[in-house]
């Protein structure tokens, strides 16, 4: 079944319903078609990013997951059929095995990693960023493959993103939630 154009709200039962080969998120309800496949400075970011957190992870609670691999962020009492957010981060990590399913994640990851893409900057940047902060996510990358940088969120205890760090090719990142995984970006950007 192809994706219905006759609503402009879907759920993630209809999302069930789209065939394979429809790429699509949602986000309250709205249906964002993902770009084609993702330009090659793209893939190869998120490859040495995933090989970090993949080695760093090995034996140990916590997993990381590449795209595609559904987020379901359902808000307060709805049911996984009446969810109105799935996502396909680029790079996930869960640390509670009991938000995971044959279907993916159900609930916030503890970190959530998005490789920005020309057609992707504003949903990545605003519309991801504010749900993500709204799941609970802790922890939210923003990585820029052709300036070489990256900005880091994390979830204060207010519930609300601080103000973000920036780093460059350069710079080191400790991954909050992580603790003793340190992340040098000349690796990731080689």
């Amino acid at each position: 079944m192809s994706m219905p154009s006759d609503r402009s709200r879907y759920t993630y039962a209809d999302y069930l319903k789209w065939g394979e080969g429809e790429r699509v998120e949602l986000i309250e309800g709205y249906a964002y078609a993902m770009t084609p496949a993702p330009s090659r400075a793209h893939q190869e970011v998120l490859l040495a990013l995933a090989s970090e957190f993949s080695n760093f992870l090995r034996g140990k609670r916590c997993r990381a997951y590449i795209a595609p691999f559904d987020v379901r962020l359902p808000r307060g009492t709805e049911t996984d059929e009446e969810t109105l957010t799935v996502v396909q981060p680029d790079l996930s990590v869960v640390c509670d095995p009991g938000k995971l399913d044959d279907r993916g994640c159900k609930g916030a990851p503890d970190l959530i990693v998005e490789v920005v893409s020309p057609g992707s900057l504003k949903l990545d940047t605003t519309v991801k960023r504010k749900r993500y902060e709204q799941a609970g996510v802790r922890e939210y990358w923003v990585v820029y493959p052709n300036e070489k940088a990256v900005l880091t969120y994390f979830l204060e205890e207010s519930g609300r993103f601080d103000e973000g760090e920036s780093y460059g090719k350069e710079d080191t990142i400790a991954v909050r939630v992580l603790d003793g995984l340190s992340i040098p970006l000349e690796r990731v950007f080689a």
